[in-house]
């Protein structure tokens, strides 16, 4: 089994989850910055007005924008030879909808890109990770409304053109799917009301994706710009065919819906089945939208992968939930502390899966295992758990290349420690770097690196082949 020449090895972070300096160099309030700390039991909550004493994690997260240097020459000291992150919204443009953006948020960004490229690392940018301005939504409700389609696309060609000639490889939305997989999972007592909304945020997130794909190859012919979607692969827990239509139909509704409108141009024909269980006729769709819909079809699909849920329509009470999802437990799977499926197989499928439809390159750029790390006597954090987890993965995408599919690159979610962005926490660390930050806020943000460290460093200089 092997990987093909030139596979892009590396890691993934977001801005809210890792930089910190919440409101230096003129970045505006976006809405992150307004959720308190949670746990795997008790939710964060949202507070327009900030709280005294109330502890907000991505105000510091790990300090990042301060010790990206630092942070970089770790990733190049294992080999990566992609980091993908995301570009604060606020940090560009501190309201969301100013005409001219903010220079010294552009700054920070082609500094740290500048740091990449020393080290010889591809930047794989999301344009948008969970980082909406707080401003907008308090004016508009967010992506419910048309008008933030012209604020993302301004926002788009400050870094299409700043950026031209240095980063090539870039993302819309992240785990755009989302949008409706929280409110499948989750929504009990959703109205048709409800949904409508969901639906409309996405058209008008499709419209704007669509848009930016055109804007960037626009603006440079090498852009490559793909969309990202959460990884909601499920089975159907029986052979009940009633639990293979539902698995069916799940699965077209939590993930074929954006990545078909993203990769084809156009809503699948299922669309319909889906707008009709809704009550749904008057969807904000217009001629120009579809046009728009068709021109902008992206150049690669990428997404994370985590986990794998059961769905049935029979009755059940053992169910598990992790990574914005809910579903049946699976008694041929492991599960982490968090109620995560282990499912390396799974991975294996979805590529397979997803390759076969669209037959464009994939990028796996989320992958992990948070987990409780434990510092011990002699200083340093044997994670054996996290190599076991990434080993099986990482053969799994093997098999998957030697079956015909083109991956092209894999970027471990959270390669250092950063902000849990479900619950808020600290103690739920994915890196390969450890850093020392609690939930509480205290630490001194020192690094250090992992049993998982040096072993994904072989990893990356074997192009995959040594596991041991």
């Amino acid at each position: 089994m092997s990987f093909p020449k030139g596979f892009y090895w590396g890691g993934a972070t977001a801005a809210n989850q890792l930089e910190g300096g919440w409101q230096e160099g003129g970045k505006g309030i976006s809405c992150p910055d307004i959720c308190t700390g949670g746990t795997a039991t008790k939710s964060k909550r949202i507070t327009p007005v900030l709280e005294e004493g109330t502890f907000y994690p991505s105000h510091d997260a790990i300090d990042h924008y301060h010790r990206f240097k630092e942070d970089i020459a770790l990733f190049a000291e294992m080999g990566f030879k992609m980091y993908r992150f995301s570009i604060a919204w606020t940090r560009i443009f501190p309201n969301g909808d100013e005409e001219k953006p903010n220079e010294a948020g552009l700054k920070f960004y082609e500094e740290l890109i500048d740091e990449c490229l020393k080290y010889g690392i591809e930047p794989l940018i999301t344009i948008s990770h969970y980082e909406v301005p707080f401003n907008l939504t308090k004016k508009w409700n967010s992506w419910v409304d048309r008008r933030m389609i012209d604020c993302y696309l301004n926002f788009c060609r400050a870094i299409f053109t700043r950026y031209k000639g240095k980063v090539k490889y870039w993302l819309t939305f992240n785990e755009i799917n989302n949008t409706l997989n929280v409110i499948n999972m989750f929504g009990d007592g959703t109205t048709d009301e409800d949904y409508k909304k969901r639906l409309t945020h996405l058209h008008y997130q499709f419209v704007a994706s669509a848009k930016a794909v055109k804007l960037g190859h626009e603006i440079d012919s090498e852009n490559k710009i793909g969309c990202m979607l959460a990884g909601a692969i499920t089975y159907p827990h029986t052979c009940d065919p009633k639990d293979i239509l539902l698995n069916q139909q799940t699965m077209e509704e939590n993930f074929w819906y954006c990545g078909d409108v993203q990769c084809f141009g156009a809503y699948p024909p299922f669309a319909k089945r889906i707008w009709r269980e809704h009550n749904i006729t008057d969807l904000d769709i217009t001629e120009e939208d579809l046009k728009v819909l068709k021109e902008g079809t992206v150049d690669m699909f990428t997404y994370s992968y985590y986990m794998t849920n059961n769905v049935t329509t029979h009755e059940t009470e053992d169910t598990v939930q992790g990574n914005f999802a809910a579903g049946i437990r699976n008694p041929y799977l492991t599960y982490s502390d968090w109620g995560w499926a282990l499912d390396p197989l799974g991975l294996q499928y979805s590529l397979e899966m997803i390759y076969d439809r669209y037959r464009i390159p994939l990028m796996v750029v989320e992958n992990g295992l948070g987990a409780y790390d434990t510092v011990k006597e002699d200083g340093f954090i044997h994670d054996d758990y996290r190599i076991d987890y990434y080993r099986p993965h990482i053969k799994a995408m093997s098999a998957a290349c030697d079956n015909g599919v083109d991956l092209i690159a894999y970027t471990t979610w959270g390669c250092i420690d950063l902000v849990s962005a479900g619950t808020g926490e600290m103690r739920k660390r994915y890196g390969f770097i450890y850093v020392d930050k609690h939930d509480d806020g205290t630490g001194t943000m020192a690094r250090s690196k992992k049993d998982s460290f040096y072993w994904y460093k072989k990893v990356i200089e074997s192009n995959g082949t040594n596991l041991d």
